[in-house]
């Protein structure tokens, strides 16, 4: 059924559900998945000022995302990674776009019933949203 998912992590420790999820679905499908990190651009700074720092960051980022890799790769399962940089949404949407994902799997934070307005500017929802392709949120 789906043959491209992409999964945007962050790198915490909450993400082993939505792996867990995309590796399930990956294998059943026989799909591939582009696992992507955005680190998020500091805003009203040059990138140039920070590139030290940028660096430092994507070669983390990278070593980590690599990591992840290894389980989808001793599934049998053809996974890529990626590491942008700018808005998460923004980047999350441009790569789903690019890679043509029919897919896309992200770990979202629950949302209290007492306060459901709360968290409605999150990257989950703002993807969500605007993603043309279904998206599942893994709690």
């Amino acid at each position: 059924m789906f043959k491209r998912i992409l999964v945007p992590i962050d790198l915490g420790d909450r993400q082993g559900r939505a792996l867990r999820t995309a590796r399930d679905l990956a294998r059943q499908g026989g799909a591939r998945v582009t696992l992507l990190h955005v680190i998020h651009h500091v805003p009203d700074l040059p990138l140039r000022e920070l590139r030290g720092f940028y660096r430092r960051l994507e070669k983390t980022s990278r070593r980590r995302l690599a990591e992840a890799a290894k389980e989808f790769s001793r599934m049998g399962i053809e996974v890529r990674a990626e590491v942008s940089i700018g808005d998460p949404a923004q980047e999350i949407l441009r790569v789903a776009a690019a890679e043509k994902v029919d897919l896309l799997i992200m770990g979202s934070h629950s949302v209290k019933p007492g306060r459901p307005g709360r968290g409605w500017g999150t990257t989950s929802y703002k993807v969500g949203l605007v993603c043309r392709c279904p998206v599942l949120l893994v709690k």
